[in-house]
């Protein structure tokens, strides 16, 4: 069973007002907020991290995203149901991910670069990234998932 150890509102609330800052600059960036849900929700199964799943489910859900795309998203490359820039997306999110295991090579940039500009690239490296911190946050912490509401953060 999991048991909270750091809450956040036990710490100081200046903590995190960067990272807060970045999410803003993310969902102002103009990229697709389904598909950033997407990634994040991606990172956050490979990861592990139970609350950023439930926080990135939820959040798909409320901006139309379908529970077939969200439960098959752990076999995206095998399912037909997203398109060639999720997919370039995608791969290039697991290629940030797993970069301790696999080098990110120029395959993955090329075709990331058919369907993102530069300043595209930079914020979904920025939003890659981003999740992979607040995955690790979450887990060291240990926040119980289940009770986020979409908009809470």
């Amino acid at each position: 069973m999991m048991t909270e150890r750091i809450s956040f509102v036990e710490l100081d609330s200046k903590l995190f007002d960067g990272m807060n800052r970045t999410e803003m600059y993310l969902k102002k960036s103009g990229l697709d907020l389904k598909l950033l849900e997407l990634i994040k929700y991606r990172v956050s199964q490979i990861n592990g991290c139970a609350f950023c799943l439930d926080m990135h489910h939820k959040e798909a859900i409320h901006m139309g995203e379908s529970e077939l795309r969200l439960h098959s998203l752990a076999a995206w490359k095998e399912c037909p149901f997203y398109d060639e820039k999720e997919r370039a997306a995608l791969a290039f999110a697991e290629t940030l991910t797993l970069a301790a295991r696999q080098e990110a090579g120029d395959e993955v940039f090329d075709e990331l670069a058919r369907h993102f500009s530069k300043q595209e690239i930079a914020s979904l490296t920025l939003a890659v990234t981003q999740i992979n911190a607040w995955n690790r946050i979450n887990k060291a912490f240990g926040t119980i998932p289940g009770a986020y509401q979409v908009g809470q953060y």
